[in-house]
């Protein structure tokens, strides 16, 4: 391709709202352009790289059974009643009305709609198992649209959805899509890991979600170096150091702490560390029962695992905590408080520690459950989020600590949509049956941003090589000048275009400079430089230089051919 004959519109800065470097450099390399909040054109260069993430997952998807197809984006409401997530799925889903007044969505995920393609086309379990997948753009009202394409409103995601005679059949599809997702992943050269996670609002019982590593993630991952363990912290299980409580010691004393109310004044005033302080939080469930939850001064509430046991629930005003306690905020305990008490894990094996004394400006210390307040076995539960140094679940080692960024989930969703949508096939023995369900879903576009934050210099984009937009780019310096450098600068396009690798040639009238800039900041990983100087020697040179090497090297005009054939290889090209 001839930049002449394309189209690049890169930038010297980005906009001051541009926050993540995948923002930034995606807006100064025209990988994209603003239309509306949350909303971007891809642009050229932007397409290529959004098309070789596609091409990537659409061929390892047919390569693990998958079988395409393509549903509307427009989906009608009675379908989404029928499952009972109309409302459920809250005001993140875009609800239109057509001429006559009927109610749609603009799909924001698309469980509902392959369900009623099954129960209208599968009849008999010789039908199954059957996976089907598509590749296409959905639609989700984010509160906050932010970081560009990594938190659209507008997106293109690949979701597939497999159907099931038994659990058994499910199982072996989901370990197929498990792999496939890794072969997806690895082919692509990012570094991801997969962990274990919550289901969320798709519902279902195992799952696992892909991420790309990347300091800018917004997901927190547990993971065991030295054991196969890795998990969303949202679901990894918080195992306390010990579970054996440390013997009483003095009696329960009150003692004043004027204006100290949280875990880091307590613990300045009374010179103790936050592992010997006990956080109380108050809140209310759905039927508004006042409920207090106990947490070790250093560790945080889980709020998934904490719905899990409350179900769903809201922090307490201030005012309803004097109202049921007594005392502001900052003083409140579980001593002598007329309310239900759950405990964490850890909060439950702690002593002789420090908490409120549910009056204003007092604490308790040497405060012991059992002895000083009552707390049933049956109210701890993990309620926290893991911490580096925590044990692994799996008994093999410690946990540590790492970002990441969403990039695919996978669930087994067993047979809640079948149930809801009363979609059912006849077995062997001729009785109607539910199906059971898979979903697989990949972010297509998130990819692209996510690929970016894990490669980038402060030139500008370093993808890897087999989602860059072009694989060569060819630099000739003068060449409107030298017949010399035109002539070679023409047969090495045309030998390279020949060898089906893609080539972009910057036949500008540009400065150099201008042109190295561009060719750094929009992601090439091969260049190629052809000047007068190189192509006068003895054996003419021209100057290679991979976008991840420190120092360039000459390689002589006759073999640069082959050797960018040799560094080449195996690259996915656009269909």
């Amino acid at each position: 391709m001839r930049i002449s004959k394309f189209f690049i519109s890169t930038q010297k800065e980005a906009p001051s709202e541009a926050e993540l470097i995948s923002h930034r450099l995606m807006l100064r390399a025209g990988y994209i352009k603003k239309l509306a909040s949350g909303l971007y054109t891809w642009m050229p260069l932007g397409l290529r790289v959004l098309r070789k993430v596609e091409t990537v997952v659409r061929e390892e998807m047919n390569k693990g059974g998958g079988i395409e197809v393509l549903m509307p984006a427009i989906q009608p409401a009675e379908l989404w009643q029928e499952t009972g997530r109309w409302e459920v799925f809250g005001p993140q889903m875009l609800k239109i009305r057509d001429r006559h007044d009927n109610e749609f969505c603009f799909g924001p995920t698309h469980e509902e709609v392959i369900t009623d393609i099954a129960r209208r086309e599968i009849n008999s379990y010789r039908q199954l198992p059957v996976n089907f997948y598509q590749i296409q753009t959905k639609f989700r009202d984010e509160v906050r649209p932010r970081f560009g394409v990594m938190r659209a409103r507008e997106f293109v995601m690949k979701d597939a959805y497999s159907f099931h005679a038994d659990f058994d059949s499910l199982k072996q599809t989901y370990e197929v899509m498990y792999d496939t997702y890794t072969r997806i992943f690895t082919r692509m050269g990012l570094q991801f890991r997969a962990v274990a996670a919550d289901t969320g609002a798709i519902g279902g019982s195992n799952s696992h979600e892909f991420h790309v590593l990347a300091d800018s993630g917004e997901d927190g991952l547990a993971y065991c170096p030295t054991s196969d363990y890795a998990a969303n912290v949202e679901l990894a299980e918080a195992i306390p150091s010990s579970m054996v409580r440390a013997p009483t010691g003095e009696t329960m004393q009150k003692i004043i702490t004027p204006g100290q109310k949280s875990i880091e004044e307590i613990c300045t005033f009374l010179n103790v560390s936050p592992q010997q302080v006990l956080k109380t939080i108050a809140v209310l469930d759905a039927e508004n029962n006042f409920i207090l939850i106990l947490l070790r001064g250093d560790h945080m509430l889980n709020e998934i695992k904490a719905a899990k046991i409350i179900g769903e629930f809201r922090f307490a005003s201030d005012d309803e905590i004097h109202r049921y306690m007594g005392c502001r905020t900052g003083y409140i305990g579980p001593v002598n408080a007329a309310v239900r008490i759950l405990a964490d894990r850890s909060a439950a094996t702690m002593s002789n520690f420090v908490c409120g004394a549910n009056d204003d400006g007092f604490h308790y210390i040497s405060v012991n459950a059992g002895r000083d307040f009552n707390l049933e076995e049956s109210n701890v539960h993990d309620l926290r989020n893991v911490v580096a140094g925590d044990p692994s679940p799996d008994g093999k080692g410690i946990l540590e600590l790492c970002r990441g960024i969403e990039v695919g989930h996978i669930f087994q969703l067993r047979t809640n949509y079948s149930e809801a949508l009363n979609a059912t096939f006849l077995d062997e023995q001729g009785k109607s049956q539910f199906f059971e369900m898979g979903c697989y879903g990949i972010g297509i576009s998130r990819i692209v941003a996510a690929a970016i934050e894990q490669n980038y210099d402060e030139k500008g984009i370093t993808l890897p090589a087999a989602i860059a937009p072009f694989q060569v780019g060819i630099l000739p310096i003068g060449m409107n000048k030298s017949e010399t450098v035109k002539t070679a600068t023409e047969q090495l396009y045309k030998n390279l275009d020949a060898a089906d690798i893609e080539v972009l040639l910057d036949d500008r009238n540009e400065r150099p400079g201008v042109m190295f800039a561009d060719l750094d900041l929009i992601g090439v990983p091969h260049r190629v430089v052809i000047g007068d100087r190189g192509l006068a020697q003895d054996v003419p040179m021209v100057e290679y230089k991979g976008r991840w090497d420190l120092e360039a090297q000459f390689i002589p005009l006759k073999d640069i051919l082959s050797f960018l054939r040799s560094k080449t290889t195996h690259i996915t090209s656009l269909p």
